[in-house]
């Protein structure tokens, strides 16, 4: 009887496990630019992510207020060379429909932080959470962070160019990648 009731029970959370599964909300995927030196993916993030994740770190209301207004996409850079990449944020260039959007140095940031009198310990978590300004990339390592955009409707474009080698002497990686956007919460 006893191994009846466990067969039962294990086969009740099994059914539950896939019911769970079959019902969570699908993720957004991923977008993603191959190059033969390198990989980048971006993920949208909704308003709602975002503001869990910064309230769950005790972030005050009126940062986090700021912040749901924001357009987040988390960024990944993979180098796949063999030689350095370097990362300078300087030479990402975004727009929409082919007007400029204006991307926030993470000094903005700070000066706004310090300006609304926002403890160092959470303008500390949140530049943690940014994509480093300038970085350079060994070979197999891989990095990233979250860009911080205004929020716009429609898709946004991405020029950059990444530097490559030693003393950033080498080829220069162009991407262009027109299928960005600011996700929305799920009605």
């Amino acid at each position: 009887m006893r191994s009846l009731i466990i067969l039962s029970l294990a086969m009740f959370v099994e059914i539950m496990s896939a019911s769970i599964v079959l019902a969570a909300p699908t993720a957004l995927k991923p977008l993603a630019v191959v190059h033969d030196q390198m990989t980048i993916e971006f993920a949208p993030r909704t308003p709602a992510q975002m503001g869990s994740f910064y309230e769950a770190r005790g972030f005050p209301k009126a940062m986090r207020d700021i912040l749901y207004q924001q357009c987040f996409i988390t960024v990944s850079v993979n180098n796949i060379s063999q030689e350095k990449i370097w990362l300078d944020l300087v030479d990402w260039k975004f727009s929409v429909d082919g007007e400029p959007l204006k991307r926030e140095h993470r000094d903005y940031w700070k000066q706004r932080w310090q300006a609304m009198g926002i403890p160092l310990s959470y303008q500390s978590t949140f530049r943690w959470t940014l994509i480093p300004e300038t970085l350079d990339y060994l070979p197999g390592e891989q990095e990233g962070g979250n860009l911080v955009l205004p929020r716009v409707k429609g898709k946004i474009t991405l020029d950059a160019k990444f530097k490559t080698g030693e003393d950033k002497q080498g080829e220069v990686i162009e991407i262009h990648y027109d299928q960005l956007y600011c996700a929305e919460n799920p009605p």
